[in-house]
């Protein structure tokens, strides 16, 4: 009797141990699938400038499950400021990037990229700066002259600093540009080796961290008005035969830029989950002063609005600074279809 039992009683786990294993293998399916069955489709992002607080609303959608939800795997990559961002999208090693979308209309009017497009802002002003740090006798743009700053190559600050310069009095002239990586460039403003740094106006809190000094700020929203920050970009190639694909990939990505913005701790520490070198109350504070750019008087009721008549005005001041070699119509840069609508 005793032997029966124990057999049945081994019949009965195995049968619960095969229900188990059954139930897991669906379960891992459906997972695989967005929870509809069908696989998920890989997709490479780039963030728009290394790995900072103001880019952490990508890894917020991937932690989330909101990728996931709308049927992308997504493989999350540092980027290296807008024409980095740029050349390795149309050059089909990324899908998605963030640019600024100012550095894209000096990319494309003066022959420097093409083939692709915005579909999405992420921020209604630019953040771009020079940021320097207390003890460089920095307090004016004029102040710069005789200075030396440093940025990646391809960064909108650097590029639109001629721009900057014209506007704001600057001899360009008498400014030394000199080289740096993303993630490094703060470390040398801190170390003294540069006087200054290109930079996004919300990079003040991480800059304080490390440089343990009070950070100096000159952004060029306060020569260059209408200007839009940063905004999402993907190939012409994908925007002509994968226009639903982008649209969901874009609502998902701003869900996660909301979500964000509305709980800037939690953001932080899924960054410093992801990105073991992140500081979460640096990369916290970044996303409390994002906000106020993200919306804006300009942007209509939803985020991500990208409107015709300001990107005109921008082209048109770049235009009148002599900065554009071409002349450019906002959809030349912009795939308004695609654009979420105010």
């Amino acid at each position: 009797m005793r032997r029966l039992t124990r057999t049945v009683a081994a019949a009965a786990l195995a049968t619960a141990l095969a229900l188990v294993g059954g139930c897991s293998s669906d379960s891992e399916k459906s997972e695989s699938g967005g929870g509809n069955g069908a696989a998920l489709e890989k997709v490479t992002y780039l963030t728009s400038f290394g790995n900072f607080g103001r880019d952490s609303y990508a890894w917020v959608a991937k932690d989330k499950g909101f990728f996931k939800e709308a049927g992308f795997e997504v493989d999350i990559k540092p980027g290296q400021g807008t024409g980095s961002v740029i050349q390795t999208i149309t050059g089909g090693q990324a899908d998605f990037g963030p640019i600024d979308l100012t550095g894209g209309i000096l990319q494309l009017g003066n022959g420097q990229a093409k083939d692709f497009v915005a579909v999405a802002a992420i921020q209604q002003r630019t953040m771009a700066a020079i940021v320097t740090v207390e003890g460089k006798n920095i307090a004016t743009p004029k102040d710069l002259e005789g200075k030396k700053l440093a940025d990646t190559p391809t960064s909108v600050v650097r590029n639109l600093f001629p721009t900057y310069a014209r506007l704001a009095g600057i001899d360009g002239s008498k400014v030394t540009w000199v080289n740096g990586e993303a993630q490094g460039l703060i470390g040398m403003l801190g170390s003294g080796s540069v006087d200054g740094i290109g930079q996004f106006v919300v990079g003040q809190p991480t800059v304080k961290t490390v440089t343990k000094k009070e950070p100096v700020i000159l952004p060029y929203s306060n020569v260059m008005q209408d200007l839009y920050g940063n905004a999402l970009i993907t190939s012409t190639k994908i925007a002509k035969e994968k226009p639903e694909m982008v649209k969901k990939f874009t609502a998902a990505l701003l869900k996660g830029l909301e979500y964000s913005l509305a709980n800037p701790d939690e953001a932080a520490e899924i960054l410093k989950k992801n990105v073991p070198a992140a500081v979460p109350a640096a990369a916290s504070a970044e996303l409390a002063l994002m906000a106020a750019y993200v919306r804006s008087s300009n942007s209509g009721t939803a985020i991500g609005t990208l409107d015709s008549g300001r990107v005109a005005k921008s082209i048109a001041l770049l235009q009148g600074a002599g900065s554009l070699k071409q002349n450019l119509t906002p959809d030349q840069i912009i795939d308004f279809n695609l654009a979420p609508k105010a």
